[in-house]
């Protein structure tokens, strides 16, 4: 597992330009912000009424998290979880409206995302690509997307926004998709 923390407290700015494909707020399924962090990104939805799940490995982070939730008096649900613990089962399938995954990159745990997502529940996912290594050169190949991988993952998925390439400020190499679990099976004929 790896990460890259923002250095401000902002939702990312993927978050807010799709804002308006999350569920209602109303909706009972809560959106899980996977490997969180400071939490910025699952805080931001719970301020906009958004049940949300702030999970992360470290005691550390989520206690942060959990300090910034309560100083902007929002409301969330804190897991302290390891998902690349071997076995690791916790995901129920169809329980999530949501995942966010931002700087986290852990293969075997997909399909159990994609399982848990529901029928037309979203995945926001932005992680680092082997072009990264350019910025920094001692990054950890193996937590680095290869190029067109992430949107191979999700091929009957309802892709949204994919973007892959170079953003600044400061300078990484990403892959970033937004994606829609499809409602129905598609009709072969």
């Amino acid at each position: 597992m790896t990460r890259h923390d923002d250095t401000s407290y902002g939702p990312n700015p993927l978050i807010l330009k799709y804002l308006d494909l999350f569920p209602s707020s109303e909706n009972k399924l809560p959106i899980l912000d996977l490997a969180c962090g400071d939490g910025h990104n699952g805080i931001y939805l719970a301020s906009k009424g958004w049940s949300v799940i702030l999970a992360d490995r470290s005691e550390e982070t989520l206690a942060k998290a959990k300090e910034q939730a309560l100083k902007n008096h929002m409301t969330a649900k804190f897991w302290q979880v390891d998902f690349e613990e071997p076995g690791f089962n916790q995901l129920e399938e169809n329980t999530l409206g949501g995942v966010l995954i931002f700087r986290y990159l852990f293969r075997p745990l997909i399909p159990a995302i994609k399982k848990a997502i529901v029928k037309g529940g979203f995945l926001f996912y932005e992680t680092f690509t082997w072009d990264h290594l350019q910025f920094h050169p001692t990054f950890n190949p193996e937590f680095l997307l290869k190029t067109g991988e992430l949107p191979k993952w999700f091929p009957d998925w309802e892709i949204l926004h994919s973007f892959e390439g170079i953003l600044e400020n400061p300078d990484r190499a990403v892959a970033q998709l937004v994606c829609r679990k499809p409602d129905q099976k598609k009709v072969h004929g």
